[in-house]
């Protein structure tokens, strides 16, 4: 198998998931690659889902910014706005995007486990 993962379809009722493998690792994902099931969110599932954004390795300045989403939608129940997200991190959008090429909302956020991100996408 490939480290890339691989999506396949799940019969769902009104959703349009998919399920994605990565490493005999399966979690249902939706259309555009966020963990439906984000209670089962792990480091592995981090990793799967990082590979989806075309990384192979997540640093440590990775995991302090998922980390940290984490944090704040396990406290505010919403994904943190990209200004807070720098200035909370030391971060500039560059860095952000540096780190997570599809960007804060996108990537970061999927790699996190949250759900899309109302507005993005």
């Amino acid at each position: 198998m490939s480290s890339q993962g691989q999506v396949g379809q799940v019969a769902g009722a009104n959703e349009k998931w998919a399920e994605f493998e990565w490493h005999g690792l399966r979690f249902p994902v939706d259309e555009d690659g966020f963990i439906q099931e984000p209670e089962r969110w792990d480091e592995q599932i981090a990793l799967a889902l990082a590979s989806t954004e075309g990384l192979t390795q997540l640093s440590e300045s990775h995991w302090k910014l998922i980390n940290y989403i984490r944090d704040y939608y396990r406290q505010f129940e919403i994904a943190p706005m990209i200004r807070k997200m720098c200035k909370d991190n030391g971060l500039t959008l560059r860095q952000i995007y540096d780190l997570f090429p599809s960007g804060p909302a996108k990537g970061a956020c999927k790699v996190a486990g949250l759900p899309k991100p109302t507005g993005c996408v």
